[in-house]
């Protein structure tokens, strides 16, 4: 229980902009990285947890995971492609990808039930990190509407994962 709530924090410290970028507010640029690598470190976790569980509601959760996560990051490669915006590396991102890297590790030792526990557990914690710094940093911090408004429909859908993790992680208990 103490390595998750030390991953929970350490992944809320990274996915907080101003933590890790010492109060000045990502670009846009900084943003569409660091909401690409929040997509893929959780595409990433549902592929781990669909080659680990047997469990039916798991796999079923992961591979919408997989999919509706998988259709933003298209969406948002798009965006930029559009706009010519290279994504831009930053101090939370990196943080995001160690962290991520750190826990599927941890996860990668468990097995069977004890896996899909952990794995809805985190999946809970991601997405309320998530959605709090989609809500409260990257949203108000982006500049061009099209990025803005992206952002949005992603924060609706992962307010469904959320709440879709909170119920599998009932009921895995």
């Amino acid at each position: 229980m103490h390595k998750l709530i030390a991953s929970i924090g350490a992944i809320a410290f990274a996915l907080v902009p101003g933590a890790a970028m010492a109060d000045t507010p990502p670009n846009d640029a900084q943003i569409a990285h660091i909401a690409y690598t929040a997509g893929n470190i959780d595409i990433a976790a549902a592929k781990q947890a669909l080659a680990k569980s047997k469990n039916k509601a798991v796999r079923s959760f992961a591979q919408e995971m997989v999919r509706d996560h998988a259709a933003v990051n298209d969406k948002a490669l798009a965006l930029v492609k559009e706009l010519h915006v290279t994504p831009q590396s930053n101090p939370t991102s990196s943080a995001l990808t160690a962290q991520a890297n750190k826990k599927r590790a941890e996860l990668a030792k468990l097995s069977g039930a004890a896996f899909d526990r952990a794995y809805a557990t985190n999946e809970v914690a991601f997405h309320q990190t998530v959605n709090s710094a989609l809500a409260d940093t990257l949203i108000p911090s982006a500049h061009n509407g099209q990025l803005k408004s992206l952002l949005r429909t992603g924060l609706g859908l992962f307010k469904e994962h959320q709440a879709h993790a909170e119920h599998l992680s009932a009921a895995l208990k």
